[in-house]
């Protein structure tokens, strides 16, 4: 069976309401997607009963529910009224999953983007002990949901907390490892790990979501990035799951400046999403070279 490709609608829309998906859905079908991404900026943002009728009529798979993290949700180094808030977030992003019947909630759910602050060995220890105990009991709604969380490390700009595969792993050691495991994207792997293809052998066993783009956050395949290794390590260890292509617009001012996206990334945001679902297409078609990575 083809690996399932989606796509996120931040590349035209921010937030995501009931109304964007109404609009993206349909051509994402007509393009030849399989599946979806569905970012929940807000907990009310689109309706999960409503949204599933759209996934039905579209026939697209929802692959996965986006958690967002702006300033005000963080699950360390912070007072225990914004821990509980987001703890509920996080379980209404779960909620919202179960009900669509997405797998999986996958974003950086353990601090704001965006917040950075320096760490010496004993501090990150401590950091990643309170996330586990902050996390857990998210991580327990989830499995009683039958949902998994993925947590995606960040880079050096976003965060200062999980920026690698190692740290992610190294933060989740304890954790349910069928609940909960790790959500990559090339555009953080290209920045802070050595190959792609050796950050996802490492990560072999707790890759429970995977987002695709340029290096630059424009279209898969219009950069420098080691694709054909890439999804070869992705099949070597096992992840059969989608590869969803997340880029944002430049003309929407808070996901502008969230993501750092100051220009267009390609010659439109409909040419991200078709150019980019073209390439993946070709390059899964044929088998990948062995890169030795």
């Amino acid at each position: 069976m083809p690996r399932p490709i989606g796509a996120n609608p931040w590349i035209w829309h921010s937030p995501v309401s009931l109304e964007a998906l109404a609009d993206v859905l349909p051509r994402l079908a007509s393009w030849g997607f399989d599946c979806v991404e569905l970012p929940l900026e807000q907990a009310g943002d689109w309706d999960p009963a409503a949204t599933a009728k759209l996934l039905d009529a579209t026939a697209l798979a929802p692959a996965a529910v986006i958690a967002v993290m702006p300033a005000e949700r963080d699950l360390v180094r912070t007072d225990p009224a914004t821990v509980r808030a987001t703890q509920d977030y996080l379980r209404r992003c779960v909620d919202a999953a179960s009900e669509v019947g997405a797998p999986v909630v996958a974003g950086p759910v353990y601090t704001a983007v965006g917040r950075t602050w320096r760490m010496d060995p004993g501090e990150r220890s401590a950091a990643y002990e309170e996330l586990r105990e902050n996390l857990a009991p998210v991580v327990d709604h989830a499995r009683a949901a039958g949902v998994r969380i993925g947590v995606e490390p960040l880079n050096r700009y976003e965060t200062s907390l999980l920026n690698t595969v190692a740290q992610g792993l190294e933060a989740l050691d304890g954790l349910d490892p069928g609940t909960v495991g790790l959500a990559l994207d090339t555009y953080h792997q290209n920045i802070e790990e050595h190959s792609l293809p050796g950050a996802v052998r490492q990560a072999a066993g707790r890759i429970v979501h995977v987002q695709v783009c340029a290096n630059d956050r424009g279209t898969p395949g219009a950069d420098h990035l080691d694709w054909p290794g890439f999804l070869e390590a992705l099949d070597e260890h096992g992840y059969q799951g989608p590869l969803c292509i997340e880029s944002f617009t430049a003309h929407n001012d808070a996901i502008a400046v969230a993501a750092s996206v100051w220009r267009p990334l390609a010659g439109s945001q409909d040419a991200i999403a078709t150019d980019g679902l073209a390439f993946l297409r070709s390059l899964l078609a044929s088998p990948p070279e062995r890169t030795g990575s």
